[in-house]
């Protein structure tokens, strides 16, 4: 399909993103990119990628954090200079053409909606320990009604519930790194400082080799999912391109702090084949190792945190997707409907679509929800190519046509952005070569393939029937 079939590209504003309200102030913006890269995905998901990488995780999650940088760079400068509720699925429109932001807004509602879903059935989990005969259904329905509350309501309630989850899991991360340095230098009481024996021994920085790196790469990868979402949230803010143009500045120290400082932190203090890593996951091993009292029901509070304001920020999330995709000829138009500045039935089925996830995690749990599972594996990954190819066209064209726009810039352009395309497609390879993740890719290209037919074929009509 080529370019000439496709409406021409606008860098205005759809109405419907000015039918959404401006209710997000720069504190919810700074503490949503803040709270975005702070997940349950770096609490729990980090210990198999110990387990199999050792002490070496810290460089693992250093790269795959570098190439984090390199596509929020990207996507904060295309918001920056077009902010849209649609964020990275109406640049690849713009630049490469609807067919490419039907694939990459639907692929990422897909992704959005299912977490959703598992994200519930975690937290459930957790409440279920606690008070145990209840069923994890209700607690997921009851977190379900409460969010849906928060984002049926004005969008400042929903940035207000994330400014004091953000808050708490920042507090939370804040002190368990200040714990584990105090034991590094041996000056927490009734620690020793262990030195680099955990670092150098027990098969020493590399104890897997090659392969064990490479599965605490690809393990790197996806815990750093959630960060797109503050250029979704930047469309409803007070100052969307500053409000941007902030958070994408600040990304690189806090991916420096919060994860690579952690998996240093942690496989200083513990070794990495203690069994606890991997089974309750790495950093209760370490409040256990140092002695910290009641650490498991300590980590459930923070990661029940950590999930609950997933939820949230993903029901947000879908939901504007949603909206922009529809508002742009993309989708059915009911919905679309913006209400009082709210998009709510947008809100309403993307939480239905989330539940009705946890249903089938009940109904089907043997067929249909694994193959749910692998097939948004590696969705981010396809946005994350999408948003690098939308900036190396759009660049171009910002500098010919709006200079001005250019607030923030992608470091050393084009270089950085074909380097981290290189790394993305050598991620692709590397699920191949692993059982584990070749199937995910497998499910995942299969739906984006199905998502690209559809978007040539919508894309096709509506290039015969201009208007419509």
């Amino acid at each position: 399909m080529s370019r000439t079939s496709a409406p021409p590209p606008t860098d205005a504003a759809h109405p419907t993103d000015s039918a959404l309200t401006h209710g997000l102030k720069q504190r919810h913006l700074s503490m949503i990119a803040l709270g975005g890269v702070i997940g349950a995905g770096l609490f729990v998901g980090s210990g198999a990628g110990i387990a199999a990488a050792g002490p070496s995780i810290v460089i693992a999650y250093g790269i795959s954090g570098l190439l984090v940088m390199f596509v929020m760079r990207m996507l904060g400068e295309m918001s920056a200079a077009n902010p849209a509720s649609g964020s990275f699925s109406v640049h690849a429109e713009r630049a490469i053409g609807p067919w490419a932001g039907f694939t990459a807004g639907w692929a990422f509602w897909v992704l959005l909606c299912v977490a959703v879903g598992l994200e519930g059935i975690g937290a459930a989990q957790i409440v279920t320990g606690w008070l145990p005969g209840t069923p994890e259904w209700a607690w997921v329905a009851l977190f379900m009604v409460v969010f849906l509350g928060t984002n049926l309501a004005a969008v400042k309630n929903f940035g207000e519930f994330e400014f004091w989850f953000a808050a708490l899991k920042v507090i939370a991360i804040t002190l368990f790194l200040v714990l584990g340095l105090l034991a590094i230098l041996g000056v927490l009481p009734g620690t020793d400082s262990p030195g680099t024996s955990n670092l150098t021994g027990e098969g020493g920085f590399l104890p897997n080799g090659s392969e064990g790196f490479i599965i605490g790469l690809l393990a790197s990868v996806f815990a750093y999912g959630g960060l797109e979402t503050v250029t979704i949230a930047a469309a409803e803010s007070e100052d969307p391109v500053r409000g941007v143009a902030k958070a994408v500045r600040t990304a690189m120290w806090r991916i420096a702090v919060f994860y690579v400082g952690s998996m240093a932190v942690i496989v200083a203090l513990v070794p990495w084949d203690d069994p606890k890593v991997a089974e309750v996951g790495p950093f209760y091993a370490m409040l256990d190792h140092l002695g910290i009292g009641g650490a498991a029901e300590i980590m459930n509070v923070v990661i029940l945190i950590a999930l609950l304001s997933a939820m949230n920020a993903n029901i947000y999330g879908a939901s504007r997707m949603a909206c922009s995709l529809v508002a742009r000829g993309q989708g059915p138009k009911r919905l679309g409907t913006v209400s009082s500045g709210v998009p709510r039935n947008a809100v309403l089925v993307s939480s239905l679509f989330g539940f009705l996830c946890v249903l089938l995690s009940y109904w089907r749990p043997d067929d249909v929800f694994p193959w749910l599972l692998n097939m948004i594996g590696a969705v981010i990954l396809v946005v994350w190519i999408f948003i690098a190819v939308s900036q190396l066209i759009l660049r171009s064209r910002l500098e010919r046509r709006a200079p001005e726009k250019l607030v923030v810039r992608m470091w050393l352009f084009p270089v950085l952005t074909v380097v981290a395309l290189l790394a993305m497609l050598g991620i692709f390879l590397l699920m191949l070569r692993q059982p584990d993740t070749r199937d995910q890719l497998l499910a995942t290209g299969a739906l984006t393939a199905v998502l690209v037919v559809v978007g040539l074929v919508r894309q096709k009509r509506a290039a015969r029937t201009p208007g419509a």
